[in-house]
């Protein structure tokens, strides 16, 4: 699952690379179903505290975040030491209005790095015409981009946030994926998704690698996996692995993670809608 020099060079230059072949079919049809199963005893959708640090609550994500066809690429652009600071699910129903703005993640993260990495991956399909994210190439380098939190009804961004000026749409890249498959962006690319117009529900969970030597500069307290490598900085606190799916050992510890990236996220807003 190593990514070819082009496609490295790709990365420095433009701030992504897709798709990348991951899980196959027989184990996205296993994710997708314990996923929804969830979903099912809450009401046929998961409640907001569950949408982050989602591999503290389902065994098959933190298996995920730690396989090898995962790690590979992230390792040929950041290197062997590595912590997944969070996961996150992104759902769009089959013709849902919900959308993401173009925004630069790095604003509101907190994380000190510039080598944070978003890997997206599909656990249905993910094409143009059901919502699948767009970037603006070259926008992971230079200064951030100036963003305004608009909190727009159906937008999936806590606050809102949206880049006010510097992104042209006519210039966009979309991504589409396969089921199975991922894109990998660097979270300072600016990026976005349009409504899910389609037949299908569009379903995707993104997972945050970051080098060990990353900070949290905005909350006082966070927390993340050690998912390759060592960590000698020891910036965050690892989290548990859980032994099942809702793992009650650890379901008090993800809702104190949860939360806390809640307080980050919300940093400095001047509202809290508390979809995450």
């Amino acid at each position: 699952m190593s990514l070819t020099n082009d496609q490295i060079r790709q990365y420095e230059q433009e701030g992504y690379v897709f798709p990348v072949d991951v899980l196959t079919a027989s184990e996205v049809a296993a994710c997708r179903d314990s996923l929804e199963a969830a979903e099912a005893k809450n009401g046929g959708k998961l409640p907001p505290a569950y949408r982050a640090k989602s591999h503290l609550l389902f065994k098959w994500l933190d298996d995920v975040i730690r396989d090898e066809r995962v790690l590979s690429p992230i390792k040929q652009l950041i290197g062997p030491n590595i912590l997944c600071w969070n996961t996150i699910f992104w759902i769009k129903d089959a013709g849902s209005e919900s959308f993401v703005s173009w925004h630069q993640d790095n604003t509101y993260w907190g994380l000190s790095s510039d080598k944070v990495i978003t890997a997206w991956l599909a656990l249905s399909p993910a094409q143009t015409e059901n919502g699948c994210m767009r970037v603006m190439p070259g926008t992971h380098r230079g200064e951030s981009l100036t963003h305004e939190d608009r909190y727009h009804t159906d937008n999936m961004l806590t606050r809102g946030q949206e880049i006010t000026r510097g992104v042209d749409d006519a210039h966009a890249v979309h991504m589409p994926l396969m089921p199975g498959q991922m894109s990998i962006h660097n979270y300072r690319l600016a990026h976005a998704s349009g409504p899910n117009s389609g037949v299908d529900r569009r379903i995707g969970v993104s997972m945050h690698f970051m080098p060990a030597d990353t900070e949290q500069i905005v909350g006082d307290w966070d927390s993340a996996a050690l998912v390759s490598g060592e960590d000698k900085f020891q910036a965050f606190e690892h989290t548990p692995r859980p032994t099942r799916d809702f793992d009650p050992a650890i379901m008090a510890f993800q809702v104190k993670a949860s939360d806390a990236v809640s307080q980050i996220l919300y940093n400095g807003a001047t509202a809290n809608t508390a979809k995450l």
